[in-house]
């Protein structure tokens, strides 16, 4: 196999540790990988701000795309991470090889992420928000509502993601990108669903993949932080993907 440029992109209230193992698998594969932080998150938590928007998270992968001067890259976007990868897709798909989105949103032009969330769920987040941190973020999340169990993970590797977790700037939820062209822009893209359990929120956008022309529609029997509950089946499952 060609050697590959993997650029993965971690979801809310992660960071680039959480591809930590399938980092691993990708590199003992003869691959180049990098694992960005976004901007408020991980061990750039100290950069927490109110004007962290979607924007700021997609400038992040670009610069990163620019500062290292890749081509032809794998994208990978997880959960949250999805925004990102759109909003690069519509600024410079000329770098991009494939796009993979991870059990992840999918936004729309002018619409904000909060908007597309049930009533119910926008205004426990929004309490919750206001609450935590007047606003400024929503609180960290018990690593369960990824799906991820101590009976299935084990207490070593729950803690472990337990300690990494961090707030998502509430922003983010709040703003929208503007995209002038459809969704992936026509790179070549791949939606991967997590089965084991369904993560309901994200069944809209995993919906709206299936109807994308050309896209590729694939699933892996695990919870929906897959990178960490079944790293080396995802891992083969990138490796597999292939630009059309």
């Amino acid at each position: 196999m060609e050697k590959r440029t993997y650029l993965l992109v971690h979801g809310g209230s992660h960071g680039g540790w959480c591809w930590r193992d399938v980092a691993a698998h990708l590199r003992a594969a003869g691959h180049f990988v990098l694992t960005p932080t976004q901007t408020g998150l991980g061990e750039r938590r100290h950069l927490m701000s109110r004007d962290i928007t979607l924007e700021t998270f997609v400038d992040d992968i670009v610069n990163v795309i620019e500062a290292e001067e890749l081509e032809d890259v794998y994208l990978v976007g997880h959960s949250f991470g999805g925004c990102a990868v759109v909003g690069v897709a519509e600024r410079m798909p000329q770098r991009l090889r494939h796009l993979v989105f991870l059990d992840s949103l999918i936004p729309m032009s002018g619409q904000s992420i909060m908007s597309g969330l049930p009533p119910d769920v926008q205004e426990a987040r929004l309490a919750a928000a206001d609450k935590f941190s007047g606003g400024l973020c929503t609180p960290v999340p018990p690593a369960t509502n990824f799906g991820l169990s101590r009976e299935r993970e084990g207490d070593a590797l729950m803690d472990w993601v337990e300690r990494r977790l961090t707030p998502q700037p509430l922003k983010t939820y709040l703003t929208s990108l503007t995209l002038a062209n459809p969704v992936g822009n026509g790179v070549p893209a791949t939606y991967v669903r997590c089965t084991d359990p369904l993560y309901p929120i994200v069944t809209p956008s995993a919906e709206l993949a299936r109807l994308q022309p050309g896209w590729d529609y694939r699933e892996i029997a695990t919870c929906h932080d897959a990178m960490i509950s079944a790293p080396r089946e995802l891992a083969d499952m990138l490796l597999a993907v292939n630009a059309i």
